[in-house]
């Protein structure tokens, strides 16, 4: 308590000075051009596009069709990784199992591989269970939604740079900050591979926006004076210590649309910095960041019954699927 109130504290004189305020929210950043094969609308018809539609099928079959996909129903956690697993073929890719071993039960993340075998790694991934009481549209079908929509367009044209597509599993408590994780067992099979990641992308609730004042909420009260009051952007979340990183992807982010994009850098004793699974990374000594609509700071169905996939935003997520690609495919 007493280390959460120094944070505050800190933060506060931090927000008061105009200097500092920069090492927060990153003002003043260059949009980035999109490559070619994302042009945006008006343009020429691009060789691959985001599809909104094969977003929402995806969200709806996660969602529904394998509703609670849990550890307390672990027949629809297996169906669901059956899912991924298809799908990432279905798309052009071939995917691999990473086995995760927990109590004596198996489970597994589902990992695509992409571009080229030697170089720095761009890493960007999703947790595909839920909480069993919800269907978890958007925490977290919208993220591994993402994931395969970006399986279909990086299968078409690799990037320039190596690339892994990961769906953990066991995000969701009780296996949450625990070495059970499955994005636990994924960072470190890197770091025992000797393994250099560029970055590491945590999609964490992507697809739920609203436009009505005061919509946004935020978890200090410094924060409402720096930030909007509406849910209708993106947001990228890291520590300070990858600032200029932190500018790098924010930049590709404002080229690849007109969605608005804020971002912080903060230090996880501000709530919810690290609630994902980005978090296991930064455990081992590697650079990540979390892109979230905000999860609970804004969608009122967080982890209850109500997070269906009729309540999720489908044209402002494939504008989020567009900005991953364009990170994807930056040199």
């Amino acid at each position: 308590m007493l280390l959460r109130k120094l944070s505050v504290m800190v933060l506060g004189l931090a927000l008061s000075a105009g200097g500092c305020v920069s090492c927060v929210t990153q003002p003043g950043v260059t949009p980035k051009a999109s490559p070619p094969a994302i042009a945006a609308a008006g343009s020429n018809t691009p060789p691959a596009s985001v599809d909104q539609t094969v977003l929402a099928r995806h969200v709806h079959a996660l969602a529904v069709d394998f509703f609670p996909r849990s550890i307390d129903a672990p027949a629809k956690l297996e169906a669901a990784g059956d899912y991924v697993l298809s799908q990432m073929r279905a798309a052009g890719a071939t995917p691999r199992v990473q086995g995760v071993e927990v109590n004596g039960t198996s489970y597994r993340n589902i990992v695509a591989s992409f571009g080229p075998s030697e170089g720095a790694l761009l890493v960007i991934g999703a947790h595909y269970d839920s909480r069993s009481d919800t269907p978890g549209a958007d925490d977290n079908a919208s993220g591994v939604a993402a994931l395969l929509e970006l399986a279909r367009l990086l299968a078409a044209a690799p990037p320039p740079q190596p690339a892994e597509l990961v769906a953990y599993t066991l995000e969701e408590p009780p296996y949450f900050r625990t070495n059970s994780m499955g994005s636990f067992w994924h960072a470190r099979e890197l770091r025992r591979q000797g393994r250099s990641v560029r970055l590491m992308v945590s999609l964490e609730m992507i697809g739920f926006f609203r436009d009505e004042a005061k919509s946004q909420r935020y978890p200090e009260g410094g924060f409402a004076a720096l930030y909007p009051d509406q849910g209708n952007f993106i947001a990228l979340v890291g520590p300070f210590r990858d600032f200029g990183l932190m500018r790098d992807v924010k930049g590709v982010f404002m080229g690849a649309s007109d969605l608005p994009v804020e971002s912080i850098n903060a230090p996880a004793s501000v709530r919810g910095i690290d609630f994902s699974d980005h978090l296991n990374y930064w455990r081992f000594g590697m650079p990540a960041i979390m892109v979230t609509d905000t999860a609970f700071m804004r969608n009122p169905n967080y982890h209850a019954r109500g997070d269906t996939p009729e309540t999720l935003d489908y044209v402002r997520m494939a504008k989020v699927v567009r900005a991953l690609h364009a990170l994807a495919m930056c040199p």
